[in-house]
């Protein structure tokens, strides 16, 4: 049974994605930082029949956070097949000029650092996975490309912290899928949509069930699958794969 760890996944996409790889017949660590939401959580999948997960403790945002999950992880399981990197913020609708710098550092901590500290804190679990996999939950407002072509759909879009946090993590994407370059691991950025969900006030026309199915797409990838992409139905209906 292969393992999985997402985190941010009490809720919307990430807890829809854990419960379709939960029928999909992964052992889902369900990562949460307000356990009493998690508990909730592993209690309706597991009154729906899913039963094969756990919850665990991790806020992104903290440091100490993460390690104590890495070190309870390493006594639960000696190997971790994927890691998906589901939990972000979006902040408000920020201006490049007018923002404080407070609000950057916010939406940084938890869409970009949280997922370095993260990924190289289950690093070594991940390593002992025959087919690792590394799925970055990023956002068609990290596409640069996008965001200079005035006749893109969301071109109008600039919350500045949000898009510029989902960018940095798109670079880090493709640097981590560099360095672990000739090894099995596929690491990936994928953009669920514009989904409706509690994260945009349930403003977006996509569904939560769609969004989650793309990132678990990334997340069982074959042994034949890409590496290093960032995939989006969304702003690339034809090929699903975005520019950057």
């Amino acid at each position: 049974m292969k393992t999985v760890l997402i985190t941010g996944a009490n809720k919307s996409i990430g807890f829809e994605t854990a419960k379709q790889l939960l029928q999909q017949g992964y052992y889902v660590f369900l990562g949460c930082r307000d356990i009493k939401k998690g508990e909730q959580a592993i209690n309706q999948l597991k009154s729906a029949g899913l039963t094969e997960v756990e919850l665990i403790e991790i806020d992104v945002d903290n440091i100490e956070s993460i390690k104590a999950a890495g070190e309870l992880l390493g006594q639960k399981t000696k190997v971790l097949d994927v890691l998906i990197n589901n939990a972000g913020i979006s902040g408000s609708m920020q201006n490049a000029l007018e923002t404080d710098i407070s609000v950057f550092k916010q939406v940084f901590e938890t869409n970009f650092f949280g997922v370095i500290t993260v990924t190289q804190t289950f690093i070594n679990l991940l390593r002992q996975s025959p087919e690792p996999r590394i799925v970055n939950v990023t956002s068609g407002l990290g596409s640069l490309a996008l965001h200079n072509d005035p006749t893109w759909k969301y071109y109008s879009v600039k919350p500045a912290g949000y898009v510029s946090s989902k960018a940095a993590l798109n670079a880090y994407t493709i640097v981590l899928a560099n360095n672990l370059q000739g090894t099995p691991f596929k690491v990936n950025a994928v953009d669920p949509g514009y989904t409706a969900t509690d994260f945009n006030h349930h403003s977006g026309p996509g569904t939560v069930p769609d969004a989650a199915a793309r990132v678990v797409k990334a997340a069982t990838l074959g042994a034949d699958g890409p590496t290093g992409y960032f995939f989006s139905d969304d702003n690339a209906p034809e090929t699903g794969i975005s520019p950057w």
